[in-house]
Parts: structure tokens; C-alpha cells; sequence
């Protein structure tokens, strides 16, 4: 999968001149939670998250009034609190190493770029959509967490253990063990009750860690 495929476009933007009072009215109102800044040709110039915004007001201990508060704040400009080096990736990358990117370097979204314009956004939101399709939680079935050793062709036994009892997979998923000899798998099999599942799993995994119909 890649990022053109999940990004969110067409992409809306906001210029550094913008007042951060207009712009936090925008992400409420087109309810996103961060957005490129642009200059007038067009181009990537910073980005900006409704956190920023927020920080950008007065403290609660602030003796000030309301209406100089909104004063202030009203004469803030975006350029004034936006995040200026701005990490952005391609189209074509594949989605994971864009997941990468942001678990690495602790941010909530990645403008796409394509010759210097912005043509898509990639969020938190965007994978936790992903991990719902990947993971098959919109779909009923019996989802099973096991153990299973590091050696080749493990998971083949699995899959063709339900198939021989006429069970197939909505999803599947493998990731790192609590040791270097094994790994843990996490799959929803349909057409087969829980019962079925165990009888016909548990000879070629190591332990069943939890099985669930869901």
C-alpha cells in the first residue's frame, strides 16, 4: 500500500498571514486537527496543529481581560506559531515508512509533496483506519492471538489448517515475540465457530495466548 492510496486530498490550507482565531474556527469547522501553511504561489511553507493554536493563547492566570485577550490573539498570525522545518514525503512512498517517519519523530501528520506543491495529507487518523481494515475490526469472525516459533514455514501450516477445515482469513497480522525464538500472530478466521478455530490451530502454534468471537 502507498501513500496516494490513504492520503487525504485535496488538502486544505491556510496562508502564514492567516489570524490563528480564523484558522482555529476552520479546523473546527472542517473538523481536521492540523493543516499546511502555504504562500501565495502555492508552496509549502510550515505547518500548523490545533495545539499550537491553543498554546498560542494566554495562561488561565493571565490578569487580563476577556476582550483583551481576544485582542491579542486576534493579531497573532499563523506565521507567528506554525512549525517551520516541516517533514514531508512523497506519493509513491509505501505507507509503513511514512508510519516510520511519524512514530520516529513524534508527529500527528505528513504533507505530500509533488514538485514542490502540496497535494495530500497523511495523518494519525489515516493509519488507524488502516489498522481497522488490516486487522479486519469491522468484520465478524473468530480472532485468534498466538505464539508460534521463529522458523520457516509456520504460518503456512496455520493457513492451511483452516482451509483443510473450510475456514478463511479476514486478516492477518505477525509481530515481534517476547524472545528472539518466536514470534506473535494476531488473525480473524470466518466461517468456523470458536470451537473449530482451537481444535484445528492449537496443534501447529506454540501457545494460544486469546481466542474470541468478535
Amino acid at each position: 500500500m502507498l501513500v496516494n492510496r490513504r492520503m487525504s486530498t485535496p488538502v486544505i490550507t491556510v496562508s502564514p498571514d492567516m489570524s490563528v482565531t480564523d484558522c482555529l474556527k476552520l479546523m473546527q469547522q472542517e473538523r481536521i486537527r492540523r493543516t499546511p501553511v502555504v504562500d501565495e504561489n502555492g508552496r509549502l511553507v510550515g505547518i500548523v496543529s490545533d495545539k499550537d493554536l491553543l498554546n498560542a493563547s494566554p495562561s488561565d492566570a493571565t490578569s487580563l481581560s476577556i476582550w483583551e485577550i481576544n485582542y491579542l490573539v486576534s493579531r497573532i498570525r499563523i506565521k507567528d506559531v506554525m512549525t517551520k522545518d516541516v517533514l514531508t514525503i512523497t506519493e509513491d512512498m509505501p505507507i509503513e515508512e511514512a508510519a516510520r517517519i511519524m512514530v520516529d519523530n513524534k508527529v500527528g501528520g505528513l504533507p505530500v509533496v509533488k514538485n514542490g506543491d502540496v497535494i495530500g495529507l497523511i495523518t494519525e487518523t489515516d493509519l488507524f483506519k488502516m489498522l481497522l481494515e488490516l486487522m479486519g475490526a469491522r468484520d465478524q469472525g473468530v480472532r485468534v492471538t498466538a505464539v508460534v516459533p521463529e522458523k520457516i514455514g509456520v504460518l503456512a501450516k496455520i493457513t492451511q489448517a483452516v482451509a483443510n477445515a473450510d475456514g478463511s482469513f479476514l486478516a492477518f497480522g505477525e509481530f515481534s515475540g517476547d524472545a528472539a525464538s518466536n514470534r506473535i500472530v494476531t488473525f480473524k478466521v470466518r466461517r468456523l465457530d470458536e470451537a473449530k478455530v482451537r481444535a484445528v490451530v492449537e496443534p501447529v502454534v506454540d501457545e494460544i495466548i486469546d481466542i474470541r468471537t468478535v
